[in-house]
C-alpha cells in the first residue's frame, strides 16, 4: 500500500475510471457534477499523493453516467498485495 492509504488495486480502479473518462472526452469537472462533489475532489482521487478513492456507489453513478457497466472499473486480475485494515491487536 502507498503512503497515501491506496492500495494497487485502489489504483487500478481510479485509473481505469480515468481512462474511461478520457475516452469520452469528460473532464474533471464533469465527473464532479455527476457525483455531486467539488472538482478537487477528483483530482485528489486522481493523485497518488491522497487518500481520496471513489466508493461503490461512486462507481455505480460514473458508470450509469458514462454508458457502461461498473464491471469495466474493476481490474481483470485480483491483486496479490496485502491490505492492512488498520485494526490494532488488543494487548492481554
Amino acid at each position: 500500500m502507498s503512503k497515501s492509504g491506496k492500495s494497487k488495486f485502489d489504483m487500478e480502479v481510479i485509473n481505469l475510471v480515468k481512462k474511461k473518462r478520457e475516452s469520452l472526452n469528460l473532464t474533471q469537472d464533469d465527473l464532479a457534477t455527476y457525483l455531486d462533489v467539488h472538482r478537487s475532489y477528483i483530482g485528489q482521487v486522481e493523485s497518488p499523493k491522497y487518500k481520496s478513492k471513489y466508493n461503490l456507489n461512486q462507481l455505480n453513478r460514473l458508470a450509469f453516467e458514462m454508458g457502461c457497466s461498473p464491471k469495466e472499473f474493476i481490474p481483470e486480475k485480483a491483486s496479490n498485495e496485502k491490505v492492512i485494515s488498520g485494526r490494532r491487536k488488543q494487548k492481554k
